[in-house]
């Protein structure tokens, strides 16, 4: 018997509005002890009503992160899924959408749309990593993210700034939390492009979440680079795929092992 038939599974998801609620309902309903995180009191309701547990925190404070672990260990045993899903931008964000043009953009600015989002992953995969290696067990990390993190847009450039150090903080995290058998993923929401588990390269939807959280068959080692675009009327297709980096290669390596 594996180590963990026999037991209910249990997750922790930050950020329970959109995507996260989504997250949890798929969880609840597969039959996951699942414990919901968030600030606003509409919220919590929102989670308890979905049949999880809701704990008010803040997933920007390592603390506090690892704090609800700890509680949602004390509740429901040992935590194999871990998601952080808030939108942890920082400031008021009075100007312009994004940040507005780089030459007129302030050091407020950047702290709101840059600096806040990189300093919510690192304090969620800081802690969720460190709790997961002190459980010695399997578990999966999972970082959600925007389309900015593959591209930056005149005006915008201070959020795809956040959301690339995003990226770029969880696939480290992946690098150097696989040895454990920790799987860390980046999960990318982009309007009509499928989003990408960074670990595999492959699609991923909530209920594979709970598929590959609970030990589930692997899914097939795909071509890694940037997918070419699809066919338009009246315009060539142009081959956009890239050589993978190195750390990928390395990673690709380790999941055929």
């Amino acid at each position: 018997m594996s180590e963990t038939e026999g037991e209910q599974r249990s997750a922790v998801v930050f950020g329970a509005r959109n995507l996260g609620r989504a997250v949890i309902d798929t969880l609840v309903s597969d039959g996951w002890a699942v414990a919901g995180v968030a600030r606003s009191q509409s919220t919590l309701d929102g989670i308890s009503a979905a049949g999880a547990l809701a704990v008010k925190a803040d997933v920007t404070d390592p603390a506090s992160v690892y704090a609800v672990l700890e509680q949602a260990a004390a509740a429901h045993g040992a935590v194999q899924l871990m998601l952080n899903a808030a939108s942890a931008y920082g400031g008021t964000r009075s100007g312009p959408f994004g940040g507005g043009p780089i030459a007129e953009a302030d050091p407020e600015g950047f702290d709101s749309w840059a600096a806040a989002p990189a300093r919510a992953a690192f304090s969620f995969l800081s802690a969720s990593g460190r709790f997961a290696m002190e459980q010695g067990r399997a578990a999966t990390l999972v970082q959600v993210t925007g389309g900015s993190s593959r591209r930056a847009m005149p005006g915008r450039g201070l959020w795809s700034a956040g959301a690339f150090g995003v990226r770029a903080i969880t696939n480290a995290a992946a690098l150097e939390l696989r040895p454990h058998g920790i799987q860390v993923s980046l999960l990318i929401v982009d309007a009509g492009i499928q989003p990408l588990d960074q670990s595999t390269g492959a699609g991923i939807a909530p209920e594979a979440l709970a598929r590959d959280s609970a030990g589930g068959a692997r899914r097939p080692a795909p071509d890694h680079r940037c997918r070419p675009l699809p066919r338009q009327p009246g315009r060539a297709r142009r081959d956009t795929r890239a050589p993978a980096h190195p750390a990928r290669r390395e990673l690709d390596s380790l999941a055929r092992q």
